[in-house]
C-alpha cells in the first residue's frame, strides 16, 4: 500500500517562507505520476494548491500564483512545495497526492501550516 507522507509545516509568521516535503513512505507508485498539494483551513473545503504533471508542467492556485514553486527531487523522488511571502490565509493543513490524469489516488496524512499575523 502507497503511504505519503509530508512534513515541513509548522508556525511562521506572515511574510516567511517555508518548504513543505512529500515522500513516498512506502508503496510503489505507477509510473507516470503526477502531483498535487492542497489545502484545508478550519471550516473550508479542501482545495486545489499547486500541481506538477509528469511532463514536468506546472499549474497554481491564483491565491498562491507567484509566491509557490512545486518541484520533485527525482533521486530523493520528494516532491516540495515551497511557499513565501506566506499569509495568515495561508494557514491549512497541507496535502500532497499523486496520480494519473489529474486523478488523485493516493494522500498523505497532511501537515499543519499555521501564518500568525
Amino acid at each position: 500500500q502507497v503511504q505519503l507522507v509530508e512534513s515541513g509545516g509548522g508556525l511562521v509568521q506572515a511574510g516567511d517562507s517555508l518548504r513543505l516535503s512529500c515522500v513516498v513512505a512506502s508503496g510503489r507508485l505507477p509510473t507516470r505520476i503526477g502531483w498535487g498539494w492542497f489545502r484545508q483551513a478550519p471550516g473550508k473545503d479542501r482545495e486545489f494548491v499547486a500541481r506538477l504533471t509528469w511532463t514536468s508542467l506546472t499549474f497554481y492556485a491564483d491565491s498562491v500564483k507567484g509566491r509557490a514553486t512545486i518541484s520533485k527531487d527525482q533521486a530523493t523522488n520528494t516532491v516540495y512545495l515551497e511557499m513565501n511571502s506566506l499569509k495568515p490565509e495561508d494557514t491549512a493543513v497541507y496535502y500532497c497526492a499523486g496520480g494519473q490524469g489529474g486523478n488523485y489516488d493516493y494522500w498523505g496524512q497532511g501537515t499543519q501550516v499555521t501564518v500568525s499575523s
